[in-house]
C-alpha cells in the first residue's frame, strides 16, 4: 500500500526523519513506538502527504506520488493530534460536511453506529467528552473509505473504557481492509493491535518484526540510545 525510499526529512539543518526505508502491507495494522522527538509524528506526516520529504521517494500501490498529484489524498484518512471537528457543529453535521467535501462518503447512519455516536448525533461537537471527540475524528477519517488509515497518538487524554473502545474499532477497521500505521506512547494496547511492531530512534527504523511483546518494547525503548 505505502513504501518510502531512502526518505529525509530535514527542519533547517537538523534531521528528523533519516534515509528511512519501510514498506507498510496490505490489511495489516503497524504499531510504530518511539520516545518523544524520534520522528513518529513527522513519518506519518509525511505519509499522510501533509509534508513532503527533504530527499526521497514515496509510492501508494506501486506508483510515485509525484505521479498520483493530490488522487493520492482519497487513499487515505489521517488522524492527528488535533481533531478537525467543527465544535459548533453536531456530530452529524460534522460527518455530513465532510462527506460533502469528499464527494463520496459511506453511510453516516452507519459511521454514527459503528462510532457508537447515534444517541448523540444531534449534540454539538464540543459537547462530547475527549473519548466520544476521537471516535468522531476517527468516523470523519473513514468517510471516504481510505486504503490507509494513519493514527498519531490516538489514545492520548482517552480513559480506560474508551481506550478499550477506541481498540476495537481500529480493530474493526483493519477488517474492512483497510492499512493502519499508529505511532503510540502506550505500549499495551499498541502491542495487542499490532501485526508488526516497529521501533523508531533519531529518525531511523531500529526494530521491525511481529510478534514482539510488551515486554521487549519496553526492553528496547530503554536500550535506543545504544541501538
Amino acid at each position: 500500500m505505502f513504501a518510502a525510499r531512502r526518505v529525509t526529512k530535514l527542519f533547517g539543518r537538523v534531521p528528523v526523519v533519516r534515509e528511512l526505508d519501510l514498506e507498510l502491507e496490505p490489511g495489516r495494522c503497524h504499531v510504530i513506538f518511539g520516545r518523544n522527538g524520534a520522528g513518529k509524528s513527522t513519518l506519518l506526516q509525511i505519509a499522510a502527504t501533509l509534508l513532503q520529504p527533504s530527499s526521497g521517494d514515496l509510492y501508494y500501490d506501486g506508483r510515485l506520488v509525484s505521479e498520483l498529484g493530490s488522487s493520492v489524498r482519497d487513499l487515505i484518512g489521517f488522524v492527528s493530534h488535533q481533531s478537525f471537528v467543527y465544535a459548533d457543529l453536531t456530530v452529524r453535521e460534522n460527518l455530513e460536511f465532510y462527506g460533502q467535501i469528499y464527494g463520496r462518503s459511506r453511510d453516516v447512519d452507519e459511521l454514527l453506529a459503528w462510532s457508537e455516536l447515534t444517541l448523540r448525533q444531534h449534540s454539538p461537537a464540543r459537547s462530547l467528552s475527549r473519548g466520544m471527540q476521537q471516535r468522531l475524528t476517527i468516523a470523519r477519517a473513514l468517510l471516504h473509505e481510505p486504503k490507509l488509515l494513519l493514527l498519531d497518538e490516538p489514545f492520548t487524554g482517552l480513559d480506560a473504557l474508551s481506550g478499550d473502545r477506541l481498540s476495537e474499532l481500529i480493530l474493526q477497521t483493519k477488517g474492512r481492509d483497510t492499512t493502519i500505521a499508529l505511532a503510540t506512547h502506550d505500549i499495551e494496547r499498541g502491542v495487542a493491535l499490532a501485526d508488526r511492531v516497529l521501533l523508531m530512534e533519531a529518525g531511523r527504523i531500529v526494530f521491525d518484526a511481529t510478534g514482539a511483546t510488551s515486554e521487549e518494547v519496553r526492553r528496547l525503548l530503554l536500550e535506543a540510545d545504544t541501538l
